[in-house]
């Protein structure tokens, strides 16, 4: 089975998840999300996965964030999703996705427990 990480190689944090996969003898799909994002449909269900909402999702020291005033207690989950999508700079990240279950890779080793 293949394992995706939701990945910006920019970030230590996710370059440091990806080498550890990489450790693990996995195949790994690497998800460049800032290049690509995700469609609300794979967002929706990586939240599920992960048991989060998308505003515990959202880096929120992103000039994105506060420009789009997305701190806001009125937005609904689907306003929020497609700010992710339009902004994926606000994705935390990185995201590790193994059959059904997912982690998020802060700490690094947090995504052994879904291997």
């Amino acid at each position: 089975m293949t394992i995706k990480i939701y990945h910006n190689p920019r970030c230590g944090k996710s370059r440091q998840t990806l080498q550890l996969l990489q450790q693990q003898g996995l195949q790994i799909e690497i998800m460049e999300y800032l290049k690509n994002p995700p469609s609300a449909e794979t967002l929706n269900e990586i939240l599920g996965q992960l048991g989060l909402e998308p505003r515990e999702l959202m880096r929120k020291k992103e000039a994105a964030y506060k420009e789009n005033d997305l701190a806001n207690p009125a937005l609904d989950r689907e306003t929020l999703i497609n700010a992710m999508i339009k902004h994926p700079i606000l994705i935390e990240r990185p995201i590790v996705v193994y059959g059904e279950k997912a982690a998020l890779g802060r700490p690094p080793e947090a995504v052994l427990s879904i291997l």
